[in-house]
């Protein structure tokens, strides 16, 4: 099954709406794990710490399987992140996976 990277930027102060949505985004991502469709998944921190405290977070990034594009997009279009307006824009990419 061919890999796609979903990569979404999220709104400035996003934060209280991405954590009153996160445990159901996480909830898919579970399923995509307990498929083992998911190769990777994370936020991108809106500061250089792990833990971002209060600047919370510029996006995230998720690379899993998907039947096609088409696929991988709609998938994209119903993540709760999406919902709540956390993100302002998602960008749906093929992936090809070369290293490790």
């Amino acid at each position: 099954m061919p890999l796609y990277a979903i990569i979404a930027t999220d709104r400035a102060d996003s934060l209280a709406d991405r954590l009153a949505a996160r445990p159901a985004h996480l909830a898919r991502l579970e399923t995509l794990k307990n498929e083992g469709r998911l190769v990777l998944a994370g936020p991108f921190p809106a500061v250089d710490a792990v833990d971002p405290g209060p600047a919370g977070f510029s996006g995230s990034l998720i690379v899993a399987e998907f039947d096609g594009l088409d696929a991988a997009q709609s998938w994209a279009d119903a993540d709760p992140y999406r919902a709540a307006d956390v993100y302002v824009s998602v960008v749906v990419k093929p992936f090809k996976h070369v290293l490790p």
